[in-house]
């Protein structure tokens, strides 16, 4: 979890803003459950796990760290944006973490757009322009491997927008969503 952080000469305000804002209230930003892919077979997949898997890295995939360098990079000005937002809203702390979320939510899609390390290997990215072609088409191992042999074979892809890390179809950029509660 994110922690709100201060380097000192704010210190005072946000001990306000905090007494302000009560108990109770929650800000969730990411894949949030009911963002799902469609898979061909009609079963579902959910983003949140998608992405986990694209942040960490699974089995030969390689982690594309984009969340937790998101975090990282970017949750010291949150406390400030909540502040500023708070300001905004007149003080309503429902606004002013409906605010926060939308500039959280807007961290992590450039977090996705900026990820370009390391790059797809050429067996994914023949994959991706396979399924483009083949939109029923279901990645199983023969399917990898057929893709192996084009590549091997000197076959590019039919494609140049496949190559980019993190955004194939969109799914996981455009599933970025906050929810705030108020108790």
């Amino acid at each position: 979890m994110a922690q709100i952080r201060s380097d000192g000469t704010t210190a005072a305000n946000l001990a306000k803003l905090a007494a302000r804002l009560g108990n109770g209230q929650s800000l969730r930003v990411g894949f949030l459950e009911g963002a799902t892919y469609e898979n061909p077979d009609g079963s579902t997949t959910p983003v949140g796990y998608v992405a986990a898997l694209n942040n960490y890295g699974h089995g030969g995939t390689p982690p594309r760290p984009f969340f937790t360098n998101m975090v990282a990079e970017k949750s010291g000005e949150w406390g400030n944006a909540l502040e500023v937002a708070m300001h905004a809203t007149d003080n309503d702390p429902e606004a002013a973490l409906s605010l926060l979320g939308e500039h959280i939510a807007g961290d992590l899609r450039e977090a996705i757009i900026n990820t370009n390390d390391p790059p797809l290997s050429p067996v994914t990215i023949m994959l991706r322009s396979m399924r483009r072609a083949d939109p029923s088409l279901v990645v199983t191992g023969r399917v990898v491997g057929e893709a192996a042999k084009r590549v091997a074979a000197g076959e590019s892809p039919k494609d140049s927008t496949s190559a980019k890390p993190l955004v194939d179809t969109g799914q996981m950029l455009a599933s970025i969503d906050y929810e705030v509660t108020v108790k």
